[in-house]
């Protein structure tokens, strides 16, 4: 099975990190590094083994409140770029983890 793992640099959200996993064109392993916690995890459920192009499509151009873009839209564009070859692959031991923390509250981190 191919496996490949990603990690990409959210901009515009309060999440700051997406990572996910491709596996013969399906989307598995979402996390997120910060933002809400709650609906970043839900995100990740729901997007687990769907096709990585019908991601793409569902959830490009979301926006969140005022911002011009949102989680779900930057995952979006981590995994278009994954698809395009753009995207910025890491090293995976196939043992390994690959969950991020997102327990975190962001306006906790300067208390």
């Amino acid at each position: 099975m191919s496996r490949k793992m990603y990690k990409y640099k959210a901009r515009g959200t309060c999440a700051r990190e997406i990572s996910f996993d491709l596996r013969e064109g399906k989307v598995h392993d979402v996390s997120f590094v910060w933002g809400c916690s709650g609906n970043l995890k839900a995100l990740g459920i729901l997007a687990e083994g769907m096709d990585a192009g019908e991601l793409v499509a569902k959830l490009s151009g979301l926006t969140c409140g005022i911002r011009k873009t949102s989680c779900g839209d930057q995952l979006a564009k981590a995994v278009a770029g994954a698809l395009a070859g753009s995207g910025s692959e890491v090293g995976v031991d196939s043992d390994a983890d690959s969950e991020a923390d997102t327990d975190t509250d962001p306006t906790e981190q300067d208390k």
